[in-house]
């Protein structure tokens, strides 16, 4: 009626009125009365949106990948939005009266896509593919840096690469080299546990050696030791035949020098008793032999007498012409015999 008209925004819909080229209302989740013919009214949606996207970039290496994600944004600065593009409705607050509000996510795309291009160029296709969330961390860091973002009164929450995957034909190749590659490691495997299993036989032959070693060297020690003992017994043994043979020849020199004693003193005895006799004997030595006989028959027997008559008459048979001797004489010789 009379061209007033009442509008409700959501908290999630910031609105702007402009009457006669200046700002009357601005706020989000308001509500008023307006007059339509000198007012116009832009609503801004400032609840996060999501934007999907999906184009081919060219790698340094000229290869073509398509990168899939999804956007997450929200305006942060409504009136800075609002005056790069046309929020106007018409009469309720769905209903814009231009295209406007769908071009900021193509806008915000097209400032991804050129981000995310221009990273990507600079790395080979392997690289691209393997580091995603470090093309991912390098857009954001340069969108930041050149504030596009602000200028557009946007802000992104979040920012996801699905995936960054090469054309088919290239798939195709990189899986054969993969398979390739993992085939050849896997032969390595094989390999290395071949050589390991050598290795393993190897140690163990040698630590079967080295216990053979070490028995060899402890049975040596213990031929050594038993030889060890065994000469030194003998040499015990020799030490007790030494001591006995020289505990008998101190038996024989004492034997020895008793002999010698006893054999001295008996020649000092016959000495004695050979000067004494000699002693004895000499003044017989000193008197001639008639004499001695005289002396000798003083005090013999007739026999021995008639004995020294024979002696004389043998001594001086050349001077006896003849001998006549009774068998009475003799008769009486023997028979005192």
């Amino acid at each position: 009626m009379f061209g007033i008209r009442y509008i409700k925004v959501g908290p999630t819909q910031h609105v702007i009125h402009y009457q006669n080229g200046k700002i009357r209302h601005s706020g989000a989740g308001l509500a008023f009365y307006y007059y339509r013919p000198s007012s116009i009214i832009s609503v801004i949606p400032i609840a996060s949106a999501d934007v999907p996207f999906i184009f081919n970039v060219l790698t340094q290496d000229f290869q073509t990948l398509a990168v899939q994600g999804q956007l997450t944004y929200r305006i942060a600065a409504p009136e800075k939005t609002a005056q790069l593009f046309d929020f106007t409705i018409a009469n309720t607050p769905d209903a814009y009266i231009t295209e406007d509000p769908e071009k900021l996510p193509q806008r915000l795309v097209k400032l991804i896509q050129v981000a995310i291009g221009t990273e990507i160029q600079r790395l080979p296709l392997r690289d691209a593919i393997r580091t995603p969330e470090a093309v991912r961390k390098a857009v954001l860091a340069n969108l930041m840096k050149e504030n596009l973002l602000e200028a557009l009164g946007v802000e992104i929450l979040t920012l996801a690469l699905l995936a960054i995957k090469p054309t088919p034909e290239t798939a195709r190749a990189l899986e054969a080299e993969a398979r390739e590659q993992i085939l050849k490691q896997a032969d390595e495997a094989i390999y290395d546990r071949r050589n390991a299993a050598v290795a393993q036989e190897r140690r163990i032959k040698e630590n079967e050696l080295n216990t053979e070693l070490a028995v060899s060297a402890k049975q040596r020690k213990i031929r050594e030791a038993k030889v060890e003992a065994d000469l030194a017994i003998e040499q015990r043994q020799q030490n007790i035949r030494e001591a006995k043979m020289a505990g008998q020849v101190k038996l024989e020199n004492e034997r020895r020098a008793l002999i010698e004693a006893r054999t001295a003193n008996a020649r000092a005895e016959a000495d004695a008793e050979a000067y004494a006799v000699a002693a004895s004997l000499k003044p017989l030595q000193e008197l001639d032999e008639k004499t001695l006989h005289l002396l000798a028959m003083q005090s013999a027997e007739p026999r021995k007498m008639m004995s020294l008559a024979f002696k004389q008459l043998a001594e001086n048979a050349e001077k006896i012409g003849r001998l006549n001797i009774t068998p009475d004489l003799l008769q009486d010789l023997i028979g005192h015999n």
